[in-house]
């Protein structure tokens, strides 16, 4: 292990973009496939681990759903959720606010309940045995209708006291963010907070899109903004955090080479940037292979590194003084 790797696994630092089903490990697939007696098309960990080859985001999302088919039972979720925290906690994410995609889950029959239940519980757990806080993020699947979004929105009303905010994720091409305006603006009404997914496959125009029409309080992914001047310097002047996803990033083609990752001049511009794993179990690293295969191909710095992590609390929904409490530990790390 490198100085900078030592650095970073101590680093606390929050994770603002994780898809709670793509941490699904292959192993745990194939544990939950066995317990409900669900049939896989993999006949080895092995093959599930080749199958995560893949060059575009359709491509990950057609295994990331069929992997899904395995999570039935409250007790899936929740084991789900605590081995998505104990991998956390082991690279010192302090609080995390994870998004899960309900209408996967109830599309095949499964209740909200369970999925609510099970997921509230890893959460429960994690904070208590790893002393990880975290938050939910309700996601709309954008390549469905904005009415089945409604009758999402609708059923998570019994937990709506214990989900933080609403995103927008899935198939980003052909299907902008102005599709769902005006579920976000209920979803406003109702106190949640509001993230979207922009800029990642789809055109800057979709991050105008978020920023204009969904009211977003935080981006998720902004990569293609750097495309378009006047976004940029937006971007920077209303200090909106951007959650960037690196290995992602690669894993998707979205960049060829880690070394051309626009992180640094978006760093350089003055974006408020944030490093995150997305799918880690899909994408080959969870958040410190996402900041140290980062910080090998550019030549990041420990202070853009130290500036990264204080943004994750700066840009989460923790309040003020739990902001305050966790900044101030990173920078006494940073300075030691």
């Amino acid at each position: 292990m490198t100085d900078l790797d030592a650095f970073i696994a101590g680093l606390p630092k929050a994770e603002l973009h994780l898809h709670i089903e793509g941490s699904l490990e292959p192993e745990l697939m194939f544990e939950l496939a066995q317990r409900n007696g669900v049939s896989i098309p993999f006949d080895s960990v092995e093959a599930v681990r080749a199958a995560y080859d893949f060059s575009n985001l359709q491509d990950f999302l057609d295994i990331y759903y069929a992997g899904a088919n395995v999570l039935l039972t409250e007790r899936d979720f929740e084991d789900l959720a605590f081995a998505y925290f104990q991998r956390a906690a082991a690279d010192n994410v302090r609080h995390a606010e994870i998004f899960f995609d309900p209408q996967t889950h109830t599309d095949r029959g499964v209740s909200m309940a369970a999925v609510m239940e099970g997921l509230l519980r890893g959460m429960e757990r994690a904070e208590a045995e790893l002393g990880v806080t975290s938050k939910l993020i309700l996601c709309f699947l954008r390549h469905l209708d904005e009415e089945a979004a409604f009758v999402t929105l609708t059923a998570a009303a019994p937990w709506l006291d214990r989900i933080e905010g609403v995103g927008l994720d899935s198939s980003e091409v052909g299907h902008p963010p102005s599709k769902f305006e005006r579920v976000f603006a209920r979803a406003r009404e109702l106190g949640l907070k509001l993230v979207a997914h922009a800029g990642e496959e789809g055109p800057p125009a979709y991050v105008h899109e978020a920023l204009d029409l969904l009211h977003i309080d935080r981006m998720d992914h902004g990569n293609r903004s750097m495309e378009d001047e006047g976004l940029i310097e937006r971007l920077a002047a209303e200090q909106m955090t951007l959650t960037v996803c690196p290995l992602s990033n690669l894993k998707l083609c979205v960049v060829h080479d880690l070394k051309d990752h626009p992180v640094p001049e978006m760093l350089r511009r003055g974006l408020h940037v944030t490093l995150n794993s997305d799918d880690p179990a899909y994408f080959g690293g969870y958040v410190n292979a996402n900041y140290a295969e980062l910080a090998k191909a550019t030549g990041l710095t420990r202070d853009q590194l130290t500036q990264m992590a204080i943004n994750s609390f700066e840009g989460s929904f923790l309040s003020d003084a739990d902001k305050a409490a966790r900044i101030a530990e990173v920078r006494a790390y940073a300075a030691q």
